[in-house]
């Protein structure tokens, strides 16, 4: 038996390795660079935590997210393993412990972002150590073409230099041919070894389902399915809207996004992997080393933005290998939105040139000068003083950054911080006498009970909920205690740091960086297409359209995505007629003729296309159908 399969017994309590991590770990054992492409749920983390558990010294991990980070140190800590890992929001002195304990420590696994080494120093701290291997996991985000590209991971290629003789092991669950290609080449991996898994999940049933009633369709699907689900939305607003109406409507429910503090974002993934709730309502930044097997339903409520996304997050249901389903709920306005959402803020040349010069002149900076200067950033005012819309201005600001004119650090890091400067008592009788505001300040009373010991950070958003009111009526009692002497306030404006790494020569710099805007654009604007395909396209199986996506053929349908359904109905024709005869009689909506005739929505969606396109029927304004006299 090998070592590595004795670790894995031991550790994992798996008596065999799945196809091909094996191989894998082998390669990586034998000091080769290794680039590997499994789909989301094929045991990517295992295929860099077995090595580092033989090979002698610390294994780094750079990865992306510290939800991700985070979750992996907890399961390796409860195996006994010794990982630790950098994460946002602490100290340099904290950092300065955490790398001295990696030295010293014996620890066999460091977890730490991209960003991390844009820090010099901490770099420096990282040659001192005995590293025997480097992970790089997410390892599309290296790369340009890649769904989540970050400025950072361009930074890694140069651990090469610093350890020449470690090998290096990038690993990603969703990555087209053009994007495998790139990041070997960013990574300066050197003859890697590669491995690749078909994309094909079969348990997996992806369905397209179109509705003008999708909280309608949710009920509907989570009654028949109580199992764990997540539910992805676009915005914030829209995760803390849905989950409070599924617990209105008697489904367990939380929230997780962007904008929650690390302890709310903790409590509620605990709730729902614990499964004390059925339902995780979420934006994109949930989901990265979230490993649950038992999740029976994804359902996305809005447009993804390319189907690297949606591949990755619907990868999430399915993993015990029971019958899973990937429903994407869409309506008549969605492809408009989702085209304002992703591709209307795209800055063309001319939108970047005049945000470039508007910059330099901003800050003041004359032709010729500005090289290493640097400044701190207020997107919001930037945009206010120029009138720009803040998206594609932010879009336009990372593109600069992207091509290495400016670094941009610490985007979007406003923070609001309080402090109660009265006794408890007077604090009770300030909410006396401002009853209006009583369960604001009560809500922020309960949820952060150091703030009358030290300076705390506030999350409005949080405080609206448990308050049952608005975030705006919130910030309006915060400022109205601190006018009161009842809180100290601190806010904290300036959202990002940016350092100009070039003189400034206006339209030189941009017309040499215009191709590659373009050229991003042209890309983004295809992968928009694609997924539009991938909603109307009801000829083509849906497993088919996505395998086709990432260059992989087959020539037999799933048998169980909403297209083959409809294919394998022999009752279609009568469908067409049964619709038609409603229709006849009075104008109904979709949902109304599903009821009506008891069939189901793939069926009345089917019934619906063939009548609209022999143009036996049409729409009301009210999103009710009706025969053509």
């Amino acid at each position: 038996m090998s070592k590595a399969l004795q670790i894995l017994q031991k550790y994992w309590k798996h008596d065999a390795f799945r196809d091909p991590q094996e191989q894998i770990i082998n390669a990586v054992l034998e000091g080769k660079d290794t680039f590997v492409l499994l789909p989301t749920g094929g045991g990517k983390s295992i295929c860099y935590q077995i090595p580092g558990i033989l090979l002698d010294g610390i294994c780094l991990v750079i990865s992306p997210l510290i939800a991700l980070m985070k979750d992996q140190v907890e399961n390796l800590q409860k195996k006994d393993i010794k990982a630790i890992a950098l994460v946002g929001g602490i100290s340099q002195n904290e950092i300065i412990d955490v790398l001295d304990n990696c030295q010293f420590g014996n620890y066999k696994f460091l977890y730490l972002s991209p960003e991390r080494l844009q820090q010099d120093w901490i770099v420096d701290r990282l040659k001192e150590l005995k590293i025997s291997l480097i992970a790089i996991d997410e390892a599309h985000c290296v790369s340009q073409w890649g769904h989540d590209f970050r400025p950072a991971y361009l930074k890694i290629s140069k651990l090469k230099e610093d350890f020449p003789a470690i090998p290096f092991l990038a690993l990603t669950a969703s990555a087209t041919a053009k994007v495998q290609d790139d990041l070997i080449k960013q990574l300066a991996l050197q003859d890697p070894k590669i491995f690749k898994k078909s994309f094909e999940r079969k348990n997996i049933a992806y369905h397209v389902i179109k509705t003008e009633n999708k909280l309608s369709k949710i009920k509907q699907t989570l009654s028949r399915n109580s199992e764990s689900s997540i539910i992805y939305v676009s915005n914030r607003k829209a995760c803390i809207d849905m989950s409070s109406q599924l617990n209105h409507l008697g489904f367990g429910s939380t929230y997780y996004h962007g904008g929650l503090s690390h302890k709310e974002k903790e409590k509620n993934r605990l709730l729902w992997m614990e499964n004390k709730v059925q339902v995780i309502v979420a934006t994109n930044a949930f989901g990265m080393g979230i490993d649950k097997p038992d999740v029976k339903t994804i359902i996305h409520v809005h447009l993804p933005q390319n189907l690297e996304n949606y591949y990755q997050e619907v990868g999430r249901s399915g993993r015990n290998g029971k019958k899973a389903f990937g429903i994407l709920l869409t309506s008549s306005s969605d492809i408009i939105s989702a085209k304002s959402q992703f591709i209307s803020i795209l800055p063309d040349t001319s939108f970047l040139k005049n945000v470039y010069i508007k910059l330099n002149n901003y800050f003041q900076i004359a032709y010729g000068d500005g090289y290493n200067d640097n400044f701190s950033f207020n997107l919001n005012h930037f945009c206010s003083q120029y009138q720009f819309p803040i998206l594609k201005t932010y879009n336009s600001i990372r593109f600069l950054d992207r091509q290495g004119i400016i670094t941009l650090q610490n985007l979007f890091s406003e923070k609001i911080y309080l402090q109660f400067i009265i006794p408890s008592k007077e604090v009770i009788r300030y909410m006396s006498l401002n009853t209006h505001d009583e369960e604001i300040i009560a809500s922020i009373l309960r949820t952060y009970t150091g703030v009358f010991e030290m300076e705390t950070a506030i999350n409005p958003i949080l405080i609206a909920k448990k308050s049952n009111t608005t975030e705006k009526n919130v910030l309006e009692a915060i400022y109205k205690m601190h006018q009161s002497n009842v809180i100290h306030l601190k806010i904290h404006t300036n959202d990002s740091n940016i350092t100009f790494n070039e003189a400034r020569e206006d339209e030189l710099t941009i017309n040499r960086v215009r191709k590659f805007l373009e050229t991003q654009n042209q890309q983004k604007e295809e992968k928009f297409k694609k997924i539009v395909d991938y909603i109307e396209n009801v000829s083509i199986c849906k497993n088919k359209l996505l395998l086709t996506y990432f260059n992989q053929e087959t020539i037999l349908d799933c048998g169980i995505c909403s297209t083959c359904i409809l294919k394998n109905k022999k009752n279609n024709i009568n469908l067409v007629h049964q619709v038609a005869a409603l229709l006849q009689l009075e104008p109904y909506s979709s949902l109304e003729i599903e009821n009506k005739l008891s069939i189901t929505t793939e069926e009345t969606i089917f019934a619906l296309q063939e009548l609209l396109e022999q143009n036996k029927i049409l729409i009301h304004s009210n999103n009710k159908y009706f025969f053509k006299q």
